[in-house]
């Protein structure tokens, strides 16, 4: 079977774990030579050790989201072009509008919104001149379901669904495609730190699983296989959606 990939210039930020890790293998397995981003380097570094060893080129960043353009121009010296870009890095840090502190606010969206903002910014002036190019952002289902003590995280995800259907406005008569994932709960650190803040995380965790209409908690290759779909020229018709990966939670 054909690759989906083949010869694709990948970036994917927060590839250190989570739906970005998935992803980064996922994309290398089809052909793609991936640039892992992710602030933990030793984990970036795992990842494209791994990649390597299954015979892919990979490139490991260790580096925070407001580096976007010097990193950027990093793995365009490499590799003269950049041809997806998947935004997974994010963080949560609970709380209701009362509790959280404009610090852990600001902070959210520096890395959710702003972060996914600077690294389109970043990419998008080389794939607006080849006239092609896909982004794929990281949103969740809870920017259109709502959910309760989390209100940085999901007012953030709001922002990058409207962030998206802009840019995919802005951007599809030039031949860039930009379209958001939306993962319901995802086996994941992220995941396991915010069970982790209730006064019962294991109750937290079934009550989770039991939102989901297929009654269990997704899995990081889940979403990546969604993530490969935007990427690949499968979804060459494909811009400014919202694909919710979400087990039956909207629905």
């Amino acid at each position: 079977m054909a690759q989906r990939l083949p010869q694709k210039i990948a970036v994917i930020t927060g590839g250190g774990s989570g739906i970005g890790r998935a992803s980064a293998i996922a994309f290398a397995r089809e052909g793609a030579r991936v640039a892992v981003v992710d602030r933990d380097l030793a984990a970036a570094q795992e990842v494209a050790s791994l990649l390597a060893a299954e015979g892919s080129e990979a490139l490991a960043i260790g580096s925070d989201v407001a580096a976007a353009e010097a990193d950027a121009e990093r793995i365009l010296a490499q590799w003269g072009r950049i041809d997806i870009l998947m935004t997974a890095a994010g963080i949560s840090v609970g709380g209701t509008a009362l509790s959280t502190s404009q610090a852990d606010w600001d902070e959210v969206f520096r890395i959710n919104v702003t972060g996914t903002w600077l690294w389109a910014r970043a990419v998008l002036p080389g794939m607006l001149a080849r006239k092609q190019g896909s982004i794929i952002t990281v949103a969740s289902q809870l920017a259109l379901g709502g959910g309760r003590g989390n209100t940085a995280y999901i007012a953030s995800k709001g922002a990058i669904l409207s962030l998206t259907r802009t840019m995919a406005l802005d951007y599809a008569e030039q031949g860039v495609r930009v379209n958001a994932i939306l993962p319901g709960a995802v086996e994941t650190p992220l995941l396991r730190r915010s069970f982790a803040r209730r006064d019962d995380p294991e109750a937290a965790r079934a009550a989770s699983a039991a939102r989901h209409a297929m009654g269990r908690i997704g899995q990081p290759e889940e979403i990546a296989e969604a993530a490969l779909y935007l990427a690949s020229d499968a979804a060459s018709f494909t811009t400014g959606i919202s694909l919710p990966v979400d087990g039956g939670w909207l629905a």
